[in-house]
């Protein structure tokens, strides 16, 4: 049995009670083809022999007894396989978000958001239609397969060959429409990767769309995209739809070949009507569920397809894990020391053997033209990415033998991009202590200059800000994140560009609240504006990878080096608080 397919399966061993009953109950439906394909015979024979009326009445009951019966069984089974189909897809589901999340930071530059989520959604979906195939259809039509095949072969052996040999011919092309069925699933569903994405980079950038006027540019690209989609669905559609034909084509030889020798020997009194016409129901009736399987058969291929890009998702190993050993931390002094750090992106070299040691509670800047590598150090230290060479410390360990798990509980980050959830403003805050009580929000919220604006909404902390915030301004986003800094307390901030989206009233208020923030903390700011780090114990100056300078804002400016020239750019001599983003 296929490998993807045992795999599947697997997820099913939980609810193997659910398999039970819905495997008897399938059992009974099943049988009943047999039965009902063995009777009539005997109901023939009576009725022609017409020796007795009584069956003129025991007939329409038996019939109504059976389908009650088998209908009841088959809503029974139908039931039972949906529920564990669906509970083993949202096991699936759930294993494959999880294991996504905790992938690296490298995995996520790699892939769009609209291609994960393709992969969470639809292929899941695609595969619970076969899961619910193999498990439920499969069974039951094998039984019904196995059951109307022993009473041909015991009505007549003869004339059952016709249909043994008949049976077989079918696999060879079910098995070719099965593999390319399986190949265009798969196909569509990367394509349908490209359309979610399509979708999610639209709906979220609308505005830029909107600003620059390029609705017609976007629904081209999404016409583009959409279009390969139907072209993959319709070659997919194309063999789906090849499959019955050509299965009641090779059948009808069968069915044929039975009709003119059957036919023979009941007009050479080799064989009674009645058997003859029991026979042929029996035929007809064991077409049917071989022309279900086929259905289920190509059902299974194209969730086998999804299932495959599922599985290949769950199997993508961390760049960065745990080593052997991993120490689970709490706490630390916030002492940091990078250790002739390289770290290269493929064959492009980001950092350059930088050294640098940070004391605990010290404001440390790191400033430079754009790609000088600010953004990487502080992206190494979070473990974000792993050093290519050397080792950064924090109070002398290194932090790969720190545990993934503890390591971001010392390690605080305020971005330049506000990342806030569609959930109220008091469960956002929360994401910095989970447990946190309402009195610990507040006066998070009151530090971080957020409580009053928070005040003023409608439903105070349990007002609900809408996709990423959008219902609050730049400066209550970055003020919100703040908050849930402080309400977490590590003893290490980074602040990357916290302030560089925002208009001067803005960067006055959040500039306060990353005062507070900063206290007692060893802090790691990248910033553009020069203004807002004038005050850093140390000011590092990277370019192309390498630290060119260190020293306080009145060293550098006495050096007459790459940092002097920054500030020339950014400070009008006349008034020497304007600043200009570089």
């Amino acid at each position: 049995m296929n490998s993807t397919l045992l795999r599947t399966l697997r997820y099913f061993k939980p609810y193997w009670k659910l398999l039970l009953i819905s495997a008897l109950c399938s059992s009974i439906v099943g049988g009943m083809d047999g039965v009902f394909a063995y009777l009539v015979e005997p109901i023939l024979k009576k009725i022609f022999s017409g020796g007795d009326n009584s069956i003129f009445f025991m007939i329409p009951i038996g019939i109504i007894i059976i389908f009650i019966v088998r209908s009841a069984a088959r809503f029974t089974y139908d039931t039972t396989i949906k529920l564990a189909g669906q509970k083993a897809v949202q096991d699936i589901r759930n294993e494959a978000f999880a294991h996504t999340v905790f992938l690296d930071m490298a995995f996520f530059n790699q892939r769009t958001t609209g291609e994960l989520m393709s992969y969470i959604t639809n292929d899941i979906n695609a595969m619970q239609d076969g899961i619910a195939k193999v498990v439920c259809d499969l069974f039951r039509d094998m039984l019904s397969t196995i059951s109307l095949l022993g009473v041909v072969l015991y009505q007549n052996w003869r004339l059952a060959i016709f249909t043994f040999i008949v049976l077989p011919l079918t696999a060879y092309p079910a098995r070719l429409i099965g593999k390319k069925i399986k190949k265009f699933s798969a196909k569509s569903l990367g394509v349908m990767g490209e359309l979610t994405a399509t979708l999610q980079e639209s709906f979220s950038g609308v505005k830029v769309i909107k600003a620059f006027g390029l609705e017609k540019n976007i629904i081209g690209r999404f016409r583009d995209v959409n279009l390969n989609f139907y072209r993959m669905r319709a070659k997919f559609i194309k063999y789906d739809s090849m499959a019955t034909p050509i299965t009641e084509i090779i059948h009808s030889f069968g069915l044929a070949a039975v009709v003119f020798f059957g036919g023979q020997q009941v007009m050479s009194g080799k064989m009674s009507a009645p058997e003859f016409f029991s026979f042929i129901a029996a035929m007809i009736l064991v077409f049917a569920p071989i022309k279900r399987l086929q259905t289920a058969f190509n059902s299974v291929q194209r969730s086998m397809g999804a299932a495959e890009r599922v599985f290949a998702l769950l199997d993508k190993s961390r760049a960065i894990d745990d080593r052997p050993g991993a120490l689970e931390i709490t706490k630390a002094t916030g002492h940091v020391e990078f250790r002739d750090v390289s770290f290269s992106y493929g064959n492009e070299i980001i950092l350059n053997h930088v050294s640098l040691k940070v004391e605990s509670n010290r404001m440390l800047a790191l400033v430079g033209p754009s790609g000088g590598g600010k953004s990487t150090m502080v992206s190494l230290l979070a473990r974000f990415y792993e050093v290519s060479g050397g080792a950064i410390l924090i109070d002398g360990r290194d932090i790969r033998d720190i545990s993934l798990n503890s390591l971001p509980r010392v390690i605080a980050l305020v971005d330049q991009e506000t990342t806030l959830f569609h959930e109220t403003i008091a469960n956002n805050i929360r994401y910095g202590k989970p447990n946190a009580s309402i009195e610990e929000i507040i006066d998070a919220s009151k530090a971080a200059f957020a409580h009053d604006f928070i005040m003023q909404l409608p439903q105070g902390y349990e007002t609900s800000i809408g996709d990423r915030g959008i219902r609050l301004s730049g400066g209550q986003r970055q003020r919100i994140c703040i908050a849930r800094a402080l309400l977490k307390n590590a003893p290490i901030l980074i602040l990357d560009e916290a302030t560089s989206a925002l208009d001067t009233e803005s960067e006055l208020m959040v500039q306060k609240a990353l005062d507070n923030l900063m206290k007692n903390r060893t802090t790691f700011v990248i910033a553009h504006r020069l203004s807002t780090i004038l005050h850093a114990d140390q000011i590092v100056v990277l370019e192309n990878g390498r630290i060119v300078e260190t020293g306080t804002n009145d060293e550098l400016l006495a050096n007459n080096g790459l940092y002097k020239r920054l500030h020339a750019l950014q400070f009008n001599e006349k008034e020497q608080d304007k600043t200009v983003s570089i």
